[in-house]
């Protein structure tokens, strides 16, 4: 998902308690497929109510927001609208691969196989109305902020970090540093060790600060050249160059100058490259959202989980408990701005 230009971009590992007193956007979709992902049983079967429904990413939510209040970190949600017309065949592409994963996994899982299981089935999961939805809700009554984007939601999380209305864009994906970003955090909802698919080994990941500043600095471009760049070797609206990858692209793009460059030397172009160029630099966002953050409405949550979706009421009151400990409190209180904070 996103484009991949990690072998040329500088990144710093922090520890997640770097950023207590941040505001942070977060891109909803991103961090809810990680949930769906990620939170699944040994053999890749999702958590699940007692009708089926998944609540993998209910679970994370819970949790995870939990973790974020107790280390001082302010997290707003921001989910994605109508996406440009350029990234239907990209969506259809991942639906493709993730009913043959699917079908793969069923196999796997019928043949005993549960290591080829669980890696199938993490690459599986699906985002469907009902589970954005209930992820809205819970999130209203944990007390988060939630943002509706027009179209992108790393592009809306992009624009809010870009006005320091919060710190950070947090995304697995590298374009919300071309649609502004100042920073990007990778992992936020990651952290900590996780087993590798398909094999019986766990790996520590770590919470990564990505400033754009550093990246035009290192590879010697402006952010419109990145684009152009990351437009060379292929986005989630369009195909790249065959055999352009990061490094020579990042040559190319220096030498040529920009896309219209590289064109005359590839003797090739790509299709509608002004409108690509376009979504990156001149997308929609709104100014319609309201950061402020409250305490959880414990009678909501425990309604909603315990007795919609079956979750146990003693572990739903142990994590509630966490958003009212002193640095949950002092998170939630703290002044809604991010300018005078910026001392990382």
């Amino acid at each position: 998902m996103g484009v991949n230009i990690s072998d040329i971009v500088p990144s710093e590992k922090i520890d997640i308690q770097a950023l207590k007193g941040r505001m942070v956007a977060i891109d909803a979709y991103n961090a809810i497929y990680q949930f769906l992902s990620v939170i699944r049983q040994p053999n890749g079967t999702p958590l699940c109510d007692q009708r089926g429904r998944v609540t993998s990413h209910l679970t994370g939510l819970l949790y995870r927001n939990a973790n974020f209040i107790e280390f001082g970190i302010r997290p707003s949600y921001v989910f994605d609208g109508v996406p440009p017309v350029k990234k239907h065949k990209t969506t259809v592409e991942r639906s493709e691969r993730r009913t043959k994963a699917k079908k793969d996994w069923e196999d796997s899982v019928a043949k005993g196989d549960f290591k080829a299981a669980y890696a199938k089935a993490t690459q599986s999961s699906k985002i469907t109305n009902e589970i954005v939805e209930s992820s809205r809700i819970l999130l209203t009554y944990l007390g988060m902020p939630v943002i509706q984007a027009p179209e992108e939601g790393e592009a809306q999380a992009a624009y809010m970090a870009l006005k320091g209305d919060v710190w950070a864009a947090s995304s697995q994906d590298f374009d919300s540093l071309l649609f502004g970003a100042p920073r990007l955090i990778r992992n936020l909802t990651l952290t900590g060790k996780r087993k590798m698919p398909g094999r019986d080994v766990t790996k520590e990941i770590n919470v990564e600060v990505v400033e754009l500043q550093k990246v035009l600095l290192e590879t010697k471009l402006t952010r419109e050249q990145l684009v152009d760049l990351c437009i060379l070797i292929g986005t989630d609206f369009n195909e790249g160059i065959m055999g352009i990858g990061p490094k020579k692209g990042l040559k190319l793009i220096r030498e040529q100058g920009g896309l219209e460059g590289a064109f005359k030397l590839l003797q090739v172009e790509i299709e509608d490259y002004q409108e690509l160029r376009r979504i990156f630099l001149e997308f929609e966002h709104t100014d319609d959202y309201n950061l402020v953050w409250q305490s959880p409405n414990e009678e909501k949550v425990m309604e909603f989980l315990c007795e919609q979706y079956d979750f146990s009421r003693a572990r739903v009151e142990a994590a509630l408990r966490r958003y009212s400990s002193k640095s949950g409190e002092k998170a939630r209180g703290a002044p809604a701005t991010q300018r005078s904070l910026d001392i990382f």
